[in-house]
């Protein structure tokens, strides 16, 4: 009953967040004499950061409709080229693509770990430039009805399979976070079927490969409680009038929780800040805070199948780095990739998956030639510098569309 009180709360809350709102619009009617004075400023601050922590935020838009080919401003246009009812490819269709050299096609599959695939806009951003790109855009559990069925590990990674065949031959794949299990192990499956819509080239950042190597704070939790732990306490079931009503699901306000609680000091000084921001009226500095947060707290739900099964082989059994991983009845051995290029990227101070978890993909990965295998630690970053930030856009990026176009396919 845990979910159904969770929106029995939010929606207990509307009165007050609409109370609030319109506390607001007195405060800094520009006709109210205190509006302009530092008590009518705390007053509006007060209110606003009231209403942004009592608010549901919905799923954010990528709002890239351009980008900058050869110093020309260049228009994108996002269009769903592949459909299933947990996911949606997107491609951004550039108007104008480069000349001297054709851009790679890339996959970019997005984590599904809580947040949308709208996290990676800034990795997204980077990559448009000089690539043909394509993302996976995850849907909310808790909007898919159960008569669509069911979504598990096993799926991500036919859906994974799917999206590569569809794009067509010649494309690249990157995996940043939790999908890079799923995607070593597509990969690995199409490699042993002599797939011809393998990709050319595979890019881990950030990922789970081997939690056993500096296991973080995340790693000791999965592997402190048993599968039936979290079964019996962290899977709920969609209340009603959702469109998943009755879908067992791990909801995402648990998850953003828990990532929230490992660094609570650092929230709760943010929202100090843009508190203090606000009646300093530094409109800057808090309309970062409000485009991070935006982003941040809007979160959906994982289905249960997939939660746990990701839980118990990745985090419990490591089951890809011994071995002993199974696609439905077929086992998985990355040993079988030889002619896909490995590139993988670290961060030196990344507290959810730890130095040496992304790097471990170049051992189980054994027969991939040398010319073809290339790892990069990117120092003074966390997790979420991996695949953000100015550090990424001047030293990951520029590294990784190089191996992508040294390992293209003819």
């Amino acid at each position: 009953m845990f979910y159904h009180l969770y929106e029995m709360n939010h929606a207990a809350m509307v009165p007050l967040r609409a109370g609030a709102d319109m506390m607001r619009q007195a405060c800094n009617n520009p006709f109210n004499p205190l509006s302009s004075t530092a008590f009518g400023r705390s007053l509006d601050a007060g209110f606003e950061v009231f209403e942004r922590l009592t608010r549901r935020y919905g799923k954010p838009e990528f709002g890239l409709s351009e980008t900058v080919i050869g110093g020309n401003s260049v228009e994108v246009t996002q269009e769903i080229v592949w459909s299933r009812p947990f996911c949606n490819l997107i491609h951004f269709a550039r108007a104008a693509e480069t000349k001297d050299r054709p851009d790679p096609k890339v996959l970019l599959v997005a984590p599904m770990s809580g947040h949308y695939a709208t996290l990676l806009r800034g990795t997204v951003e980077a990559l448009l430039p000089s690539a043909d790109l394509y993302i996976t855009d995850w849907i909310d559990a808790r909007m898919v009805p159960v008569t669509d069925g069911k979504f598990d590990l096993d799926d991500y990674i036919s859906y994974v399979t799917e999206m590569l065949q569809h794009i067509g031959e010649g494309a690249h794949v990157v995996a940043v976070c939790q999908p890079s299990v799923p995607v070593l192990a597509a990969v690995s499956l199409m490699e042993a079927e002599q797939d011809r819509f393998a990709p050319a080239s595979m890019t881990l950042m950030g990922g789970p490969i081997d939690t056993r190597i500096n296991p973080t704070a995340v790693n000791g939790l999965a592997k402190a409680k048993p599968i039936e732990w979290f079964r019996d306490n962290v899977i709920m079931d969609v209340p009603w009038p959702q469109p998943a009503f009755g879908r067992s699901v791990y909801p995402g306000f648990l998850q953003l929780s828990g990532f929230m609680s490992m660094n609570l000091d650092k929230h709760m000084t943010a929202h100090k800040d843009f508190y203090l921001n606000l009646v300093k009226n530094d409109g800057d500095s808090a309309e970062k805070h409000r485009d991070f947060y935006d982003e941040y707290l809007a979160v959906m739900d994982l289905t249960a199948e997939f939660y746990l099964q990701t839980v118990e082989a990745v985090f419990i059994e490591h089951a890809l780095p011994k071995g002993t991983m199974m696609h439905r009845s077929r086992a998985v051995d990355p040993s079988a990739i030889r002619n896909v290029a490995l590139f993988t990227v670290e961060g030196e101070n990344d507290d959810i998956s730890g130095v040496g978890q992304t790097k471990a993909a170049h051992d189980i990965c054994r027969n991939i030639s040398e010319d073809k295998r290339a790892h990069y630690m990117q120092p003074d970053v966390g997790h979420y510098g991996v695949f953000n930030g100015s550090r990424f856009r001047k030293e990951i990026v520029p590294r990784m569309l190089a191996f992508m176009h040294q390992h293209a396919k003819a």
